[in-house]
């Protein structure tokens, strides 16, 4: 850690994060952010997903934001995987790794996260265990940039979706003979999910316009939107930052 600047932001171990045994687990997720440890913890969403996963006993909710360059070459040097804050556990470990989308500066970003992350980078080089690749925020709601990448977005809000696309992804992962068919049966399940591989590009009028592959799948994605917010419970204690972040 010597060799890097700002070191602190590699460490976790911050007041209110949230460690849990991994036997007493069913599922686990990752919570990416395409950009600096200094800038994703100043995003209130992330904190409020963080706690609307952590709030189960049965789920683990853990982060990892974008390196620097200088720590991006040691670990490529030493050859160690990324990890998250809370286990230092690699990502292509986790159940899902969900990444924030907030502006298409940070797109390369998200190619290193899962390429240091030892997560393939393409839907179609993905294994039935491989981490599912979901996303949200402003920038999903214009999804086709990333879809080679992504394998789901949530289009909408996230903090009633996230915990349904995990319970859903163990659940169909656990019965389903291939990946395709886990993300096909994954798109069928949610209205607000657009799962690119699932969808035929076609052209209208000089626009893109995605046609479902199947009549099980939504014609039309539908956005989330969380009806009554004084119901969603804001985090009674929100993680307390090492370093000083860009808004605190």
């Amino acid at each position: 850690m010597p060799q890097v600047q700002t070191p602190a932001q590699y460490l976790g171990g911050e007041r209110n994060s949230v460690v849990k045994a991994r036997e007493s687990l069913k599922g686990r997720v990752c919570l990416a952010t395409p950009d600096a440890y200094t800038i994703g913890m100043s995003n209130h969403g992330l904190q409020v997903l963080y706690d609307a996963v952590n709030r189960r006993a049965d789920w683990a909710c853990e982060r990892v934001f974008a390196p620097w360059p200088d720590m991006e070459r040691l670990l490529r040097e030493h050859d160690v995987p990324l990890y998250s804050l809370e286990t230092f556990t690699p990502l292509f470990e986790f159940d899902i790794v969900g990444f924030t989308l907030q502006y298409d500066l940070g797109y390369s970003n998200v190619l290193t996260i899962l390429d240091l992350g030892r997560i393939p980078l393409h839907v179609t080089a993905r294994r039935l265990d491989d981490p599912l690749i979901i996303a949200g925020g402003p920038c999903a709601e214009n999804p086709e940039p990333m879809a080679d990448f992504i394998d789901a977005f949530v289009i909408g809000d996230g903090e009633e979706t996230l915990p349904a696309v995990a319970d859903a992804w163990l659940e169909i992962r656990a019965s389903a003979g291939s990946r395709s068919e886990a993300l096909q049966a994954l798109a069928a399940r949610f209205p607000w999910l657009y799962v690119p591989s699932c969808y035929a590009l076609e052209e209208h009028d000089g626009r893109l316009i995605p046609t479902a592959r199947d009549d099980t799948i939504p014609q039309a994605v539908r956005p989330a939107v969380v009806a009554d917010l004084d119901g969603i419970p804001l985090p009674p204690a929100p993680i307390v930052p090492l370093i000083r972040t860009v808004q605190d």
